[in-house]
C-alpha cells in the first residue's frame, strides 16, 4: 500500500494571526511525500533534508488520513518528506508537508479524496501537534487549491480563490522562525491593520495587500521592514512572508530585477520563482 504526492509552498498576503481572516498564494516550489503502509500500528516519519526533524506533524497527519479514508488493516507505516520549501522560513513548508502526506496517505489507500477536505485534516494535525496559532487554513488551501486565497481560519472556510500569473521574488535570510512561537499579543495590535488588508484582498487587490500586510506584521513579529521598503519602488507588492524571516515581492521582470540586486547585497539567498493555479497532486 504505498502512494506518493506533492504539495505546493506559498507566500503570504494576509497573516491570520490578528482577526482569524488570512490570505496566500502558491509558488513553484514543492514538498513530496512518500507513503507505505504497512499494518504495524505505528506510523514513522523522516524528513530528506533533516534527519533530526520534528516529524509528528507528518505523521499525525498520515493517522488521520487512514481514519478518514482507510481501516483497522491499513492503520501505520512510514511516511518521508523531500522538500524544495526551506523550513521554517515562512513559505508554509508546514502546510505543504502537510497536504503532501494526507494525499500520499490517500493515494495508498486508493482513494481520490476531496482536497478541501483533504486540507483539513491537514490543518487539524497541524493544531493537534501544535505547529500552528491559527491552523494555517490560508496557507494550506494555497498550498492544496493553487492560485490565492483568502479564508477565515476560525472556520476553515474559503472566503474567495483568484488565479494569479505573477513572477515571484523570494529573499530568505539565515536565520528560522517558528510559527508557533509568533507574539499574538502584538499581532493583535494591528488588528485594524490587517482588517484592512482583508478588504483589499476581499477586493482583489492582492499585491495592495500584501505591501500592506508586510509593513504592519514587520513591526508587530519584530522584523526589519527595510527589504520591503527598499524593493516598494519597483515591484507591485512585497510582504514579509508567514511568520517571517522571508520576504516575497511580487512584479515584472525589469523591477524583480532591481530589486534581486539590492536584496544579493543583503546575507541570505535570493531566488526567482513564480506562482502556481494547480494546486497539490497524487502522483
Amino acid at each position: 500500500m504505498y502512494g506518493r504526492a506533492v504539495a505546493l509552498g506559498a507566500g503570504t498576503v494576509l497573516n491570520a494571526l490578528s482577526t482569524g481572516v488570512g490570505s496566500a498564494f502558491a509558488i513553484d516550489a514543492e514538498t513530496t511525500a512518500t507513503v507505505e503502509l504497512d499494518g504495524s500500528a505505528t506510523v514513522t516519519g523522516s524528513v530528506a533534508e533533516d534527519a533530526d526533524a520534528d516529524t509528528r506533524l507528518i505523521e499525525r497527519c498520515v493517522e488521520l488520513a487512514i481514519e478518514a479514508y482507510g481501516d483497522d488493516a491499513s492503520d501505520g507505516g512510514t511516511v518521508r518528506t523531500e522538500s524544495d520549501v526551506p523550513m521554517a522560513a515562512g513559505l508554509k513548508s508546514s502546510s505543504a508537508a502537510a497536504n503532501a502526506a494526507v494525499l500520499a496517505t490517500a493515494d495508498a489507500l486508493d482513494v481520490e479524496p476531496d482536497r478541501l477536505e483533504a486540507c483539513r485534516l491537514g490543518v487539524e494535525a497541524a493544531r493537534d501537534v501544535g505547529v500552528t496559532v491559527t491552523g494555517a487554513f490560508d496557507d494550506a488551501s494555497a498550498s492544496m487549491l493553487g492560485g490565492v486565497t483568502v479564508t477565515d481560519n476560525e472556520v476553515d472556510e474559503v472566503l474567495a480563490r483568484d488565479e494569479v500569473e505573477w513572477d515571484v521574488l523570494v529573499w530568505t535570510p539565515a536565520e528560522r522562525a517558528y510559527s508557533a512561537d509568533a507574539d499574538v499579543e502584538r499581532c493583535a495590535n494591528v488588528a485594524p491593520m490587517a482588517e484592512l488588508v482583508a478588504d483589499l484582498a476581499l477586493d482583489g487587490r492582492y499585491a495592495e495587500a500584501m505591501t500592506v500586510n508586510g509593513l504592519a506584521f514587520s513591526a508587530a513579529l519584530g522584523f526589519s521592514a527595510e527589504p520591503a521598503v527598499e524593493a516598494m519602488p519597483h515591484v507591485a507588492g512585497v510582504s514579509l512572508s508567514g511568520t517571517g524571516p522571508s520576504v516575497v515581492a511580487v512584479g515584472d521582470d525589469e523591477g524583480l530585477d532591481a530589486v534581486r540586486e539590492l536584496w544579493d547585497a543583503r546575507s541570505g539567498h535570493t531566488w526567482r520563482t513564480t506562482t502556481r493555479t494547480d494546486g497539490a497532486r497524487i502522483l
